[in-house]
């Protein structure tokens, strides 16, 4: 009697959740690879944005946030300005619920002002703009609270396929040399599987990294209550803290809070400034000192009383216990924020990969269905092409590495002026 093959139930696994949810991975990951460039993209849509050669100091946070609220008289309450990273952004204020967007479940209106000016440049809300629109669907499908969750469990359902997947891909590796040499009688649905199997290996480290800390970042109350943390979410902004000075005719200015502020923490450098929302409010000022890792949502904290002055509470990351410190790690390894740049276009890669994953993934296993025609393939004509092409380039190669950067420059001038005169 033959033995009964065992039972792998990890096929299975990996196809059912792949196979109906593989097209929502897709969508999430290529909408959060463009969002982590969705900045320049804005800028490169709309160049008024960008600051041409500063030629002044920028101006103090109190007449900035007078020209805010004289553009805007009708909206009472807390502005938050959140400042230029580099000398030729623009200053963002955030107004959170302006009444034209209530019952949407994000839609602040976002003013950008030139800050050696004080020019109100654009107010626009929450999805008016390529980068928000991208955010949307990245984070809720562009559903709302709904979508929130959906995209949440999605991340978990993620995590089981690649895991799965790899488990899969360990348990027959596969060469990179065995799917590209000439000839051998291979056949489409054979180099499909294979080259599935050997991408997937590759940027399943990548793709886990993003789906554990998606999954933490949609629902922080999970890895809160396993760190044993609180109040650590990347949309929580602290303690509610009053200002208890009697009030006066001379309450605390912006600049003045600002000054405040930067006295624990005077290496620190300065992201954002909320004004106290009501009499009892007060002043919070967001700082990223040099070591956190957080680039633009730094924890560094300081609420500064609007009458007295009086720093009335200090959130100091340096003070954070081990759970606290791993919650802070989130969004930066989400975004790849962590590794500089590099890191950033590495996350971006790893955001295009359930994309192509699911198309291999979806062609092969037509093929096995029958459903698509299987063929040969044979790599050794396009081998042959390549090298006709490469000895033909040499000369072309040769020329741009003499002239290159001339050329270069001379495009980047070119497309400046274009982006000037379309202005």
């Amino acid at each position: 009697m033959n033995a009964k093959p065992p039972h792998r139930p990890c096929p299975k696994i990996h196809r059912w959740l792949a196979l109906p949810l593989g097209l929502f991975f897709a969508l999430i990951g290529l909408s959060g690879a463009l969002a982590l460039y969705g900045p320049a993209l804005d800028l490169w849509l709309d160049p008024r944005l960008s600051i041409e050669r500063p030629k002044a100091p920028p101006l103090a946070l109190d007449p900035i946030l007078a020209a805010v609220r004289a553009a805007h008289p009708r909206r009472p309450g807390s502005w938050t300005l959140e400042l230029p990273r580099t000398p030729d952004g623009m200053l963002t204020a955030w107004y959170e619920n302006p009444e034209e967007t209530q019952g949407r479940f994000y839609a602040p209106l976002m003013v950008s002002v030139n800050p050696y000016t004080a020019e109100i440049v654009a107010s626009r809300f929450w999805g008016e703009t390529a980068a928000t629109r991208l955010s949307d669907w990245h984070t809720q499908l562009g559903l709302g609270r709904t979508g929130w969750n959906w995209v949440g469990g999605l991340g978990l359902a993620l995590v089981l396929t690649v895991v799965s997947g790899l488990w899969l891909g360990l348990s027959e590796p596969v060469g990179i040399k065995r799917i590209f040499t000439p000839g051998g009688g291979k056949r489409l649905g054979r180099l499909i599987r294979d080259g599935h199997r050997l991408f997937g290996l590759a940027i399943a480290l990548p793709l886990l990294a993003q789906a554990c800390t998606g999954f933490g970042l949609a629902f922080p109350r999970v890895p809160e209550s396993l760190l044993g943390t609180s109040g650590m979410g990347h949309d929580d902004d602290g303690p509610a803290i009053r200002s208890t000075a009697m009030p006066n005719d001379r309450p605390v200015g912006l600049d003045e809070a600002v000054l405040l502020a930067r006295g624990p923490f005077p290496h620190a450098e300065v992201r954002r400034v909320a004004t106290p929302e009501g009499k009892t409010g007060t002043y919070r000022i967001s700082l990223r000192q040099p070591w956190e890792v957080n680039q633009r949502h730094p924890l560094t904290t300081v609420w500064v009383d609007q009458y007295s002055g009086q720093i009335r509470e200090v959130r100091n990351p340096a003070r954070f216990g081990a759970g606290e410190t791993a919650m802070t790690w989130l969004w930066p390894l989400h975004t790849g924020e962590t590794w500089g740049t590099g890191g950033r276009f590495l996350w971006f890669l790893a955001g295009l990969a359930p994309a192509l994953l699911f198309a291999s993934g979806v062609l092969g296993w037509l093929i096995r269905r029958g459903r698509v025609r299987d063929m040969p393939v044979d790599f050794g004509p396009l081998w042959a092409d390549i090298r006709h092409l490469a000895a033909r380039a040499r000369p072309l190669a040769a020329w741009l590495l003499k002239h290159g950067g001339q050329g270069a420059a001379w495009v980047v001038s070119a497309i400046k002026a274009l982006l000037r005169k379309c202005a």
